[in-house]
């Protein structure tokens, strides 16, 4: 493969991403309205500040996978409808993050694909112990990391955190 194509497909990788961030900010926006709240409102209901809730909202920054996951409970939606990878956003009851379990899934995922941690690591741009530490459930996934996967490898987010078997 060229080095032409190895550039285009990273920036159209990114240009997805970056739509998948843009969803994100408008499906926050359209939830907050439907409740007609407000940002404050929806700031407590996620245990955060208005200054922080702005900037998901806005897609100057990613909403925390656990922010997220607090916004589909309380709301009875379900992750990849915020994410924009279905229409359908109907949740399936109360749901705890648990790091194992995201990290389980995601060593699933990583085989499945047949995959190593350190492959993952490079498609990510991080090291293979970030990885290692995902898969062993010591540190949370980054909501980043967690769309370039559901998006790579065509799964559901729901399913990646533990939200649905």
């Amino acid at each position: 493969m060229s080095y032409f194509c190895i550039f285009f497909n990273i920036i159209l990788n990114n240009a997805k991403i970056k739509m998948v961030i843009n969803m994100i900010g408008e499906r926050l926006s359209d939830i907050r309205f439907d409740a007609n709240l407000t940002q404050i409102e929806m700031a407590k209901i996620l245990k955060t500040s208005q200054a922080n809730y702005s900037r998901w909202e806005s897609n100057k920054e990613l909403i925390p996978l656990k922010k997220l996951n607090l916004l589909c409970n309380y709301f009875k939606i379900n992750m990849d409808y915020v994410i924009g990878i279905t229409k359908d956003n109907k949740g399936n009851g109360i749901h705890n993050l648990d790091n194992k379990i995201v990290g389980n899934n995601l060593k699933i995922v990583r085989k499945n694909n047949n995959i190593t941690q350190l492959e993952l690591a490079n498609m990510l741009n991080t090291t293979h112990s970030t990885i290692s530490a995902y898969e062993s459930g010591k540190t949370k996934l980054l909501t980043i990391f967690a769309i370039e996967i559901v998006k790579k490898y065509n799964i559901s987010l729901d399913w990646l955190c533990g939200r649905i078997k």
